[in-house]
């Protein structure tokens, strides 16, 4: 191996920075945590991908290995799923007419998590990205119980009064949620008795703030329901449990942390409540047919003005130096918001507190143990969302939900045109552009051979999340799938997986344009 220098490695994935944990990096690319992918870049992806694989393993074999086509398939529709919204009298009456979703894998495990559900009590449905960060816990915690939160908030006060007396008597619940799960989505059954006792006392209090004949307002419904959540999220760490599996567990979710960037459509209503770096855009179809992107959400980190006013106006003028550094809150931390993160949260003595009374596998946690360096006047960081609402119009087509993952690798209005052309079946051709790169007339005709061919099979994947995920892993510099590329990139080891890309998570919705306009 390369001669090699001491550098900190990002731990439990990229969004802590280079803390604690030395690592070894090569001084050829001279590139941590990811190495270089790109054809712009020093070396190109071949030259990248051989040349990091070469530390790892030593089989010439191993440097040729390509899979087939159906391999790529099976790897990119293994955790795929779509719903259908059911049809009456042969007439679909909804503003939505399904959804299609689907992960790709780059931790392992994957520390992203989906939830999609029907609100049985009133009207509408959610769709939810949830993006993990220091492990999955966290964002696993919210894909089961923050759907709860938000639809105990949106129920009128003579629902919620049923709700209690049904548990009071002992009488079973009315369903409050439908979800649409992939096999994969897994619920924890032994934290459930934990999170419905926790979900009930906030009802309780709802209830006694809420007033006979009102109507809960969805804005508040979701900054309510996501700061509860949180505060709930921390109590139970403080609090613990008899249990050692749900101590354990409460501690793992509470030192962890994730994103989240939810959608709850009614009628021809639709919000979004956005709480870190995940990414909500709507495709609207224009006259001449192409798509242009509609951003719904804000990103909350060091790119957004208003958002560094924000944390800085929080914390004394002695700190403003430190409070955000190299584009990360405290120097560490990428998202400004986050559920969870009670390092970012808790004080120092609180922090010590609960970790020395805590089950002896925390202990053996490096991040668990860390304190932020300049740590003076927590809490840093809040899970507070910023919720949008836009109105449907006939022309928004479909919504985009998806965790960073995506949105480092394309851009919004290349992601409309991909899933605007895979669900309308028309393909806006664009010119050849060669980005600057020097080619011969026989690589233009290769270009233009590929993009022939590139046409006929645009549409052999149903699932328009997979389709988008193809495009996210396999374009080359010149926006076109290449199936060598996407070979080579999901056949990466999985200690090398995460160095070149991050966890994907979609959900794409698609609107009924006929029941928009006619409401």
């Amino acid at each position: 191996m390369a001669a090699t220098s001491q550098v900190f490695r990002v731990i439990h994935g990229r969004r802590f920075g280079r803390i604690l944990v030395p690592a070894m990096t090569c001084q050829n690319c001279s590139q941590s945590p990811r190495p270089c992918i790109n054809a712009t870049q020093p070396h190109s992806f071949e030259q990248s991908w051989r040349h990091h694989v070469r530390g790892y393993r030593t089989s010439p074999a191993w440097h040729t290995y390509y899979l087939t086509p159906p391999q790529v398939n099976s790897i990119l529709k293994a955790n795929e799923y779509s719903f259908k919204v059911p049809e009456f009298d042969g007439k679909n009456l909804s503003s939505v007419m399904g959804f299609d979703s689907n992960q790709l894998p780059a931790n392992a495990p994957i520390e992203d998590r989906r939830s999609a559900a029907t609100c049985l009590q009133t009207r509408g449905m959610l769709y939810g990205v949830f993006d993990g960060h220091a492990g999955c816990a966290c964002a696993q915690a919210l894909s089961e119980r923050l759907f709860y939160y938000i639809a105990v908030s949106l129920l009128p006060h003579e629902t919620l009064i049923d709700l209690e007396n049904a548990v009071e008597s002992g009488r079973p619940l009315h369903p409050i949620l439908q979800w649409h799960k992939h096999p994969n989505d897994y619920f924890s059954k032994e934290a459930s008795r934990l999170y419905f006792s926790s979900l009930r006392t906030y009802w309780q209090e709802l209830l006694d703030l809420s007033v006979p004949g009102e109507q809960p307002d969805v804005a508040e419904a979701f900054v309510s329901a996501f700061k509860r959540l949180d505060n709930d999220i921390s109590l139970e760490a403080q609090v613990g449990d008899p249990n050692a599996f749900l101590h354990y567990w409460v501690l793992r979710v509470a030192f962890s942390g994730a994103t989240a960037c939810v959608a709850h459509i009614d009628g021809n209503e639709l919000h979004v409540a956005n709480t870190g770096d995940g990414r909500a855009v709507l495709g609207v179809q224009e006259p001449d047919g192409s798509f242009s992107a509609l951003t719904l959400s804000n990103d909350h980190n060091a790119q957004n003005e208003s958002e560094m006013k924000r944390v800085r106006s929080e914390h004394p003028l002695s700190e403003s130096k430190t409070v955000v550094k190299q584009d990360r809150l405290l120097g560490l931390l990428m998202p400004f918001r986050a559920f969870g993160d009670v390092k970012f949260k808790w004080s120092i003595e609180l922090q010590r507190r609960v970790l020395e009374s805590g089950p002896d596998q925390l202990h053996e946690n490096e991040h668990a143990k860390f304190i932020p360096p300049n740590y003076h006047t927590p809490p840093y960081l809040t899970a507070e969302p910023e919720v949008m609402r836009h109105r449907l119009r006939p022309q928004d087509r479909f919504l985009v939900l998806g965790s960073d993952g995506l949105w480092e690798t394309l851009h919004r209005q290349e992601v409309v045109r991909i899933v605007g052309e895979h669900l309308t079946g028309v393909h806006q051709e664009q010119p050849v552009s060669v980005g600057g790169y020097k080619v011969t007339l026989g690589q233009m005709q290769g270009l233009l051979q590929e993009r022939k061919a590139r046409i006929s099979s645009t549409f052999e994947d149903q699932n328009a999340a997979t389709h988008l995920i193809r495009h996210a892993v396999g374009s080359n510099e010149f926006g076109m799938v290449d199936h060598e590329r996407l070979s080579k990139t999901l056949s990466l080891p999985e200690e090398l997986a995460r160095m070149y890309r991050d966890d994907i998570t979609i959900i794409i919705v698609q609107f009924n344009p006929h029941v928009i306009g006619g409401q």
